[in-house]
């Protein structure tokens, strides 16, 4: 299955401006042949602390994915900040070509080191949908530094999406930790981050990348606005596993234990 991941620079709080920035570049990876096309965290606001004001724009959001999926015949990717019963969450969801929910996801790891726990309340939850024979799993950004996660989701994913807003500074841990979570789970891995920088002066490189169930980087940009694609293969993931079988020889109970 194709997959793009499409990287740009967001309009600050802004979905009016960003949505046809991004109507665009998901019409041209249609037209490319991708059927999972893959937005950034919050892409439609930028990763912003306003939490109850980005929430509000949350079903418009929704209903323009919606729409997207639909004119494109594509299944579709895409973070937003949402309502919840206390805080709102960072979450994202998968539309399918008919415009429907295939998945929900809430970010379970706020970032604390921005206060994003102060803001938006954290997820419980791992999901997967089958994308068109190709089991995704997706996570928000700071998940990716707890490897936890993701071995709780192995065999049951061929493919992780990573949507984020990544800054410059940390890169070289944004490239090494989607290549460790692919080595991990003998999984692959699609990180989508974005460009440009925010109001408080944080460059983002981009380093969008799709990484193979070895480790090793497919396709990926940095610094520019575009779109990464390639071919993602179901089977050779999972031939991976069976002919290097490291998930098997995980010891869950005596990890449980060691827990302190």
């Amino acid at each position: 299955m194709r997959v793009a991941g499409i990287q740009f620079d967001m309009a600050w709080e802004d979905p009016a401006a960003n949505l046809p920035r991004v109507s665009s570049r998901v019409a041209d990876a249609a037209a490319a042949g991708a059927r999972l096309v893959v937005l950034p965290e919050m892409f439609a606001t930028g990763f912003s602390m306003a939490a109850a004001a980005m929430a509000e724009h949350a079903e418009g959001i929704r209903s323009a994915l919606a729409g997207l999926a639909r004119r494109h015949r594509v299944w579709l990717l895409a973070g937003y900040a949402e309502p919840g019963a206390g805080r709102p969450h960072n979450a994202c969801s998968l539309l399918t070509p008919d415009g429907d929910e295939a998945l929900h996801y809430r970010k379970i790891h706020p970032f604390t080191l921005a206060g994003e726990h102060e803001h938006y309340e954290a997820g419980a939850a791992m999901v997967t949908a089958d994308v068109e024979g190709v089991r995704v799993t997706p996570t928000i950004c700071y998940d990716l530094r707890f490897p936890e996660i993701y071995r709780a989701a192995a065999t049951g994913t061929d493919l992780y999406v990573v949507i984020a807003s990544w800054p410059d500074r940390r890169s070289f841990a944004w490239r090494t930790l989607l290549a460790a979570r692919a080595i991990d789970c003998v999984a692959w891995v699609l990180g989508v981050n974005r460009v440009g920088t925010d109001p408080y002066g944080v460059p983002h490189r981009g380093d969008t990348s799709l990484v193979d169930p070895m480790g090793q980087a497919v396709e990926t940009l940095a610094w520019e606005e575009g779109v990464v694609a390639g071919e993602v293969d179901a089977v050779r993931a999972r031939e991976l596993r069976q002919r290097l079988p490291f998930l098997d020889d995980r010891r869950l109970d005596l990890y449980r234990s060691l827990e302190g």
